[in-house]
């Protein structure tokens, strides 16, 4: 056996050492991949895979973890804006693949590329990069967060480019992503809102509540036509529910006499009627927040995303979120015009790692950073976990959760 920093890239591995499966962490593990596949993740002393012989295996690529260190599934963000100085709200192909390269390497294995409120025309250009992103399987797809959201609750959107629900500007859009447009942030209480609701759902693409000052009626009201829509058309079981764009974020606190519709999406969410995303980096949420929440509606139920923006990955200092520009003190990113939190600066395993630490059970952490985002994506036969048959996207981590090595499609990336 060889450690991890002597292998090279091969079509066959066998990773021993303690792995994270759907069924809880298995110690004196075996992780087996063939190609791109994973054809065995469970106890070493239980494989035995017909028409796998180990000696096939080269030496090199025969490895056994160091004490401490585990495999986890690839992780899966849904919400993320950039990283390493690149910038998907830009629409510029060399910045987005700039991101992307950096995001894989730091674990995050499958994502999403969001977009923010612009023009039209910035919208559709930067569908069109991302469309062909998708289609080379570098990106999972598209979340566009906005233009159709709440001026009250914008956030760090530009609220010159906010828009009431346009349906023929939503076709628009659509058309561009080929198919590439997985969920869409929207604001419930706007007028034509149910509309586009039942448009997106049409098409297969998810709505997410979100950026909205909208109260708990509306809210839940919302949820559930979103729900139904997804059932008409079609969405699979474990897809086939609203998500709700960071929870607490760009909407109003929840108050005793005033509920809002963090009630409603607590609510929905506990049932599993929706899913709630969480930007639990320590500027989003109070870590408090975030053990609360995971204990009312259940890790099922949540979905760990990192809002992130090009400073990801870099160092304090001046920086643009789209059009917009942005300075990050501390690691904490703020709109310059207005001083409203402008993204995460965090990876989605610096995410998982301070989860952990505000008191959820790693495993629960885990699951909503890699089977919960994965069904959401209706990926679940695919990627998100540790299971026979599934992509090969493997990260290393030791007792920290200090990422040591990652492996995409059965490629290790350096």
């Amino acid at each position: 056996m060889t450690d991890l920093t002597s292998a090279p890239a091969s079509e066959k591995f066998l990773i021993h050492g303690d792995l994270v499966t759907d069924r809880g962490i298995v110690k004196a593990g075996l992780l087996v991949i063939d190609g791109d596949r994973i054809v065995y993740a469970g106890r070493a002393d239980h494989f035995d895979e017909p028409g796998f012989a180990s000696s096939d295996v080269p030496a090199a690529n025969v490895i056994a973890l160091p004490a401490g260190q585990r495999m986890l599934p690839g992780l899966v963000d849904i919400h993320n804006h950039g990283g390493n100085g690149g910038d998907f709200p830009s629409g510029d192909e060399a910045s987005a693949r700039v991101a992307v390269d950096f995001l894989h390497r730091a674990g995050t294995t499958t994502l999403l590329a969001s977009m923010v409120t612009a023009s039209p025309e910035d919208l559709l250009k930067g569908i069109g990069v991302y469309a062909k992103l998708t289609e080379e399987g570098l990106l999972a797809g598209i979340h566009l967060e906005g233009p159709f959201l709440s001026h009250a609750r914008c956030g760090a959107q530009n609220p010159a480019f906010l828009l009431d629900p346009d349906l023929e500007l939503t076709a628009r859009l659509i058309e561009a992503g080929r198919g590439a447009i997985i969920t869409m942030t929207y604001a419930p209480e706007l007028p034509g809102a149910d509309d586009l609701v039942e448009l997106l759902t049409s098409h297969g693409i998810t709505p997410s509540l979100g950026h909205t000052n909208c109260d708990t009626v509306t809210a839940a009201e919302s949820l559930e036509l979103a729900r139904e829509g997804m059932d008409s058309a079609g969405f699979d079981g474990v897809s086939g529910r609203p998500t709700v764009t960071h929870l607490f974020n760009g909407m109003p606190p929840m108050h005793h006499r005033a509920p809002g519709p963090v009630a409603a999406c607590l609510r929905a969410a506990g049932a599993g009627n929706a899913a709630v995303e969480l930007v639990a980096d320590n500027t989003h949420l109070d870590p408090e927040t975030v053990k609360t929440v995971f204990a009312l509606v259940g890790a099922a139920n949540v979905v760990l995303v990192t809002d992130s923006m090009a400073a990801a990955g870099l160092a304090d200092g001046q920086y643009m979120l789209g059009p917009s520009p942005v300075t990050v003190t501390d690691g904490v990113a703020t709109l310059d015009a207005t001083g409203s939190i402008a993204g995460g600066t965090a990876t989605l395993l610096d995410v998982v790692r301070r989860t952990t630490a505000a008191g959820v059970e790693f495993t629960d952490a885990l699951t909503s950073a890699t089977s919960v985002p994965a069904a959401i994506l209706g990926l679940t036969d695919e990627l998100g976990s540790l299971r026979r048959g599934l992509r090969a996207d493997v990260i290393i981590v030791d007792e920290e959760l200090t990422l040591q090595r990652v492996m995409r499609a059965g490629h290790w990336l350096s």
